[in-house]
């Protein structure tokens, strides 16, 4: 543990007054690590990609909210909700008695609000035409084009307060230091650069759930800092990486350590950055994939928690829409560096002296970037540079911290890296991110995804069509056409479908979600985490 993070965790859980994680009066706050963060920025601005941890799990709400841990959808702040047999409105029913956290009601006029600002400062929602407040507890999404899947993007979106927003004068730069919001912990109090709290908001609508005190977040520098806190037993519940969690957490204590690591997460790619030679060409693509030893990767690097992706692109989530029979005839994310040798040979990248040759005869050398917080994304990097290295490739493992990573993917001025993906309840937004031609962003223009910047017009006519269809079995005809398209184009390299990371100790809070009682995931960064402040009971000693 760092220094600081340990002067931190002095002050949580000693004579500063605060009820920290040692604490068991059942008056304790929640204490939640982020090992990807070393130090906190007081910004609350769900528009920002800076927002500060919690800002859309703890402060702000969505219509609805959908587990992919039991893939039920649960009303939050609409009760109910109807799509017109057309596919082309959606129109939901707001839940009454619902107060922002200085006392004003939510009505329609808030929802409608949320997503005029939403598009006019981050864009996207292109299919949705207008949105209107039918009455003071009634909306209507109308759309431009029969669209399906628009249910899970909208009823998963935050919702903000018109009141509090319509007065800002720039919306995207606001930092929201004092956020009003809807949620059950929005009063923040105690910011320091390495530790906040969030307390009790007073007009929270289900105030018999709010039966924590609070939430304590605490800054770390990476997974090993962040997790000698956790298995201490200093913190209460993460989402980071835990090599050899039997041993160095369960062990420690069987009665009250558990762990729970579905495999609901987003498939993590090797992205290469298809505007840069020669990554452009899927054949190199294709044979870079074949040298990644996916096998090792998941074993060694990512402790047997993750299993080997295949051609379709598909992370385990989506099983029931994989194309069974594509996935049998696989060959390009097969392990074999005799093949990946030759097709590198064929699209002319021969071989020197043991070092691969560039067309221009240079030395085919390439950089693979991972934030400094993720110990097992290294890893896994690492493995990749050791199996190009079998077919003449010199990988550089690049590890800034992560702000600076993902600034480079933004911008389109990485080279290669590992990345996550868009995770939904269909498979539609994992194939929009990384083969629609639609979120493709000119390099230097900021892109929220598809940072290797590849698109193909016949997979966006293929995801357009998945959105029209109003049923499975038309979508499923759309689904097995981009999971071929994708065989085909390998716009990025999949490695393995990422594990729902979740850990926690029940010694001061009981009602946690488990392969028994699923009703979210372990993740503390999602939709559903929501679902898990609102069902947790602290233990009383």
């Amino acid at each position: 543990m760092t220094a600081a993070a340990a002067l931190v965790l002095s002050a949580c859980t000693g004579g500063s007054g605060t009820s920290g994680a040692g604490d068991t009066s059942g008056n304790q706050l929640l204490t939640i690590p982020r090992e990807d963060l070393a130090t906190f920025t007081r910004n609350f601005n769900p528009l920002s990609p800076q927002a500060a941890p919690m800002t859309l799990q703890a402060v702000y709400e969505p219509l609805a909210v959908h587990s992919m841990a039991d893939a039920k959808d649960t009303p939050w702040l609409a009760t109910k909700w109807e799509q017109a047999k057309d596919g082309k409105s959606l129109t939901f029913t707001l839940r009454e008695g619902v107060k922002w956290s200085d006392g004003q009601a939510l009505t329609a006029d808030d929802v409608v609000y949320t997503f005029e600002l939403q598009k006019k400062v981050l864009g996207g929602f292109d299919y949705l035409d207008k949105v209107t407040a039918v009455d003071a507890h009634t909306v209507k999404f109308s759309f431009n084009k029969a669209f399906s899947t628009a249910f899970y993007e909208i009823s998963g979106h935050y919702i903000l307060p018109k009141h509090i927003w319509s007065k800002v004068k720039d919306p995207a730069k606001f930092t929201n230091p004092n956020p009003v919001g809807t949620g059950p912990y929005t009063k923040i109090e105690k910011f320091q650069s390495q530790s906040y709290e969030l307390r009790k908001n007073p007009d929270y609508w289900q105030p018999d759930k709010q039966r924590i005190a609070g939430i304590q977040m605490l800054a770390f520098s990476g997974n090993d800092s962040a997790n000698i806190a956790f298995t201490n037993g200093e913190v209460d519940w993460t989402q980071s990486f835990i090599p050899d969690i039997e041993k160095s957490f369960v062990a420690k204590d069987k009665k009250h350590n558990h762990y729970w690591f579905p495999a609901t997460g987003a498939m993590i790619n090797w992205q290469l950055n298809t505007t840069k030679a020669p990554f452009d060409d899927p054949a190199v693509r294709k044979a870079l994939s074949m040298a990644v030893d996916r096998d090792q990767i998941t074993k060694v690097a990512m402790n047997g928690y993750a299993e080997p992706a295949d051609c379709t692109g598909l992370a385990r989530t989506y099983d029931k829409w994989r194309d069974t029979l594509l996935a049998a005839s696989c060959t390009w994310t097969k392990y074999d560096t005799d093949a990946a040798a030759k097709a590198l040979d064929a699209a002319g990248y021969e071989e020197s002296g043991g070092k691969r040759k560039l067309k221009n005869g240079k030395d085919f050398t390439l950089d693979i970037s991972v934030g400094s917080a993720s110990s097992d994304w290294i890893s896994v990097a690492n493995i990749i540079k050791q199996n190009l290295a079998k077919v003449g490739i010199t990988a550089t493992v690049k590890t800034p911290d992560w702000s600076a990573v993902s600034a480079s993917y933004n911008t389109g001025t990485f080279d290669t890296g590992i990345v996550w993906s868009n995770n939904g309840a269909t498979p539609y937004e994992y194939f929009r991110g990384v083969m629609s031609t639609k979120m493709v962003q000119p390099v230097g223009k900021q892109a929220t995804e598809n940072y290797h910047r590849f698109g193909d017009k016949k997979a966006d006519k293929l995801i357009d069509a998945f959105a029209a269809a109003t049923d499975e079995s038309a979508q499923r005809e759309q689904m097995n056409g981009l999971q071929e398209l994708y065989d085909k184009d390998a716009p990025v390299v999949p490695l393995f479908t990422g594990p729902e990371w979740g850990a926690y100790t029940d010694a001061r809070f009981t009602g946690w979600p488990s392969e028994e009682n699923p009703y979210a995931t372990l993740g503390n960064r999602n939709g559903s985490t929501v679902l898990v402040l609102t069902s947790l009971k602290p233990v009383k000693g």
